[in-house]
């Protein structure tokens, strides 16, 4: 069997088919961040009951985290002690994918040290070489292949988004150390509507970005149906350098672009991060947080796109113990110091010691210092990561 050859004759990865208010931080994450849990705790208010019915009543929810994947911490009142660690999954399912087909393509960490008083985002690229440990249930057995494959063999012999999403934590796990309290998984596709219900995002283009979803046909762009991902054609749309207002189906498109800019995936890691805060200054700047209306339609637009385990604690427990929080306290850090580092197995990349180490600080409660020993591992701004205008592209784009 080859690295990326699936065990016991599993198909691999199925490609495509045709087809200043205080914003608390751990709302936009899971917003902005395609893992979308909305502000409900806006300028440290606590949320009310009939925002939290909104929310919950339109999230599907289901129990994921098993074994050692699982954590089980101390919950005094609606606080929860010590670190709390969150796995944030971002789904690729399109139309015409046939089910157990869909893949986590973002897959971050949140990490909250026991102090609670800062958050970090660390993120494992999709085209990872990483061992997914065995999962009986959907009668997988191992295999040594990308991060984003952990999703799909999960979800397959009826085992659905609860099993891709339990797979996909037990792979995390066995890979960093950590434990998690829950797992927030979002589809990237219905995410729009959320953008959309903002009126838009503003968004800044940092290099021209061309994007393999979209072509221009007769001056209008629309989506092409049954074009391969990642080629370009002659009328591909492309997103021009520039500060601008974005709908949400050209936002979703420029921050899911990996193979159009110099750094790859960690281009598209860095334009989350800017949809990130995007959302989050629209929500507090917009007059949405005073508007009762717009507040529902858009938790319910969130909660259409969102599926989640809360483990050991109720959704309000984490709006209470992280309402101290904003978006001023939250860390990006970089993985392989922000640039593609090829793996010995073609398509994919390793992970490097120092990213490692980096991982185990969190498992261990030594982020904090972790972090204070190597700052430049922290992703400044959305600049942090712009290449000179005439460096070449690098090797992840193929």
């Amino acid at each position: 069997m080859t690295p990326l050859e699936s065990p016991r004759g599993l198909p691999d990865i199925p490609p495509l088919r045709t087809r200043r208010r205080r914003l608390p931080v751990w709302a936009v994450l899971m917003l902005g961040m395609m893992v979308l849990v909305l502000a409900l705790g806006f300028g440290g208010a606590l949320v009310t009951q009939s925002y939290l019915h909104s929310l919950t009543s339109a999230v599907e929810t289901g129990s994921v985290l098993e074994g050692e994947a699982r954590k089980e911490p101390t919950v005094e009142g609606r606080d929860l002690r010590g670190a709390i660690d969150l796995l944030l999954l971002g789904l690729d399912t399109r139309d015409g994918w046939v089910e157990g087909s869909g893949r986590a393509d973002t897959i971050i960490m949140l990490h909250v040290p026991a102090g609670h008083d800062r958050a970090y985002l660390m993120s494992i690229p999709r085209d990872a070489l990483v061992q997914i440990p065995a999962y009986p249930k959907a009668n997988f057995y191992g295999a040594r292949t990308r991060a984003n494959a952990a999703y799909t063999y999960g979800s397959r012999n009826g085992q659905g988004w609860q099993g891709g999403a339990a797979l996909t934590a037990n792979m995390v796990h066995a890979l960093t150390g950590l434990k998690f309290d829950g797992v927030a998984v979002v589809d990237f596709d219905a995410f729009k509507n959320v953008v959309d219900e903002l009126d838009g995002v503003h968004l800044c283009v940092d290099h021209e970005t061309r994007s393999d979803h979209f072509v221009v046909v007769d001056g209008k762009p629309q989506y092409a149906y049954g074009k391969k991902s990642g080629v370009f054609l002659p009328n591909s749309y492309v997103h021009h350098v520039g500060c601008r207002d974005m709908e949400g189906w050209e936002a979703l498109d420029f921050v899911r672009q990996r193979k159009s800019g110099p750094y790859g995936d960690y281009d598209r890691q860095r334009h989350q991060q800017q949809l990130l805060k995007a959302v989050g200054d629209k929500v507090a700047s917009a007059g949405i947080i005073t508007n009762p209306i717009k507040i529902n339609s858009l938790l319910k637009a969130a909660g259409s796109t969102l599926k989640l385990d809360t483990g050991h604690a109720d959704l309000f427990d984490y709006i209470w113990t992280l309402r101290g929080l904003s978006t001023t306290d939250l860390v990006m850090l970089k993985t392989n110091n922000g640039m593609y580092n090829r793996a010995k197995v073609k398509g994919t990349q390793a992970l490097s010691p120092q990213t490692l180490l980096m991982f185990q600080a969190a498992a261990d409660g030594t982020l904090d210092e972790y972090v204070a020993a190597h700052p430049e591992s922290v992703i400044d701004d959305a600049s942090d990561l712009e290449p000179p205008m005439d460096s070449p592209a690098s090797a992840n784009r193929r």
